[in-house]
């Protein structure tokens, strides 16, 4: 008897076993999509004809120049759209002690992120009132797209006004 128990009892393992085996998926792994490094084309960013970080010129020129939309092109003059920039205006100034009637130098920054090129009115107007030598226009973090929607970083520009 316990032979024959033995005997039903190997039998219906080996059933199980082997149903399960066969019942039992291979998970199928997705293919995944090579990753392709994207390699951003060189461009320049232009105020006007500006260019870089050493760019100078005078103030009348500058006053012009905030009222034009900041270009971002590269070698083969392909005009990238911009999505974004932060733009900084270093201001400089003197300020008169009460007590004594003593003057001394004094500089600030104003600062702010679009994502419209010209600057919009109020702030060309603000430029343009109180713009003189010895100040800067700065535009960096500037955000492109190309034609694939891809973003990128574009050089900065800094303006120094002599």
């Amino acid at each position: 008897m316990i032979k024959r128990y033995g005997t039903y009892f190997t039998a219906v393992a080996m059933l199980v076993v082997l149903g399960s085996l066969a019942v039992a998926q291979v998970p199928v792994k997705p293919i995944a999509k090579p990753i392709v490094k994207f390699k951003p084309p060189v461009v320049q960013s232009l105020l006007g004809t500006l260019t870089g970080k050493t760019a100078t010129t005078n103030a009348e020129f500058a006053k012009v120049l905030v009222k034009l939309p900041l270009k971002v092109v590269d070698d083969k003059n392909i005009t990238y759209p911009v999505s974004s920039y932060h733009f900084a205006y270093h201001r400089a100034g003197i300020k008169e002690d009460e007590e004594t009637g003593k003057t001394s130098p004094q500089s600030d920054l104003v600062s702010d992120q679009f994502s419209v090129t010209p600057l919009p009115a109020i702030w060309q107007s603000n430029v343009t009132e109180t713009l003189h030598t010895g100040e800067s226009l700065y535009f960096f973090d500037i955000i492109v797209m190309d034609k694939q929607g891809r973003r990128f970083f574009a050089p900065e520009l800094k303006i120094t006004i002599q």
